[in-house]
């Protein structure tokens, strides 16, 4: 049998939550502190895509393409940009959050209980 979502077995995945309003958030300060609209709308695209991912991990734990794609992606970009600066904020921040996100998601599939 498949697993089947419940509102007693639904998990509201709130570290992605939280991660998803960490990466908006750096846009929207990135726009205001420097007017960076790149790191707005980076910020608004890839903060909607953690909140997606989220939402879909909290619907079907098994569900984490996109919460990984996400998250491993900002840990690339961000990583590469924090090599390039030196500057840990925002870059350096966001690479250790993103990679602590990636690794969330990776250890509960590890962890996860397999059903053959």
């Amino acid at each position: 049998q498949g697993w089947t979502p419940s509102p007693l077995n639904m998990a509201v995945d709130w570290v992605g939550f939280t991660y998803a309003v960490l990466v908006t958030s750096g846009g929207l300060l990135g726009y205001v502190k420097a007017g960076s609209v790149a790191s707005l709308a980076a910020g608004l695209l890839f903060g909607l895509f953690a909140a997606l991912g989220a939402y879909m991990m909290s619907q079907n734990p098994k569900n984490i393409l996109l919460s990984l794609g996400t998250s491993g992606t900002l840990t690339v970009v961000m990583g590469l940009r924090f090599l390039s600066s030196g500057k840990f904020m925002p870059a350096g921040f966001m690479t250790i959050v993103s990679l602590l996100m990636l690794l969330k998601i990776i250890s509960g599939v590890i962890t996860r209980p397999r059903h053959f």
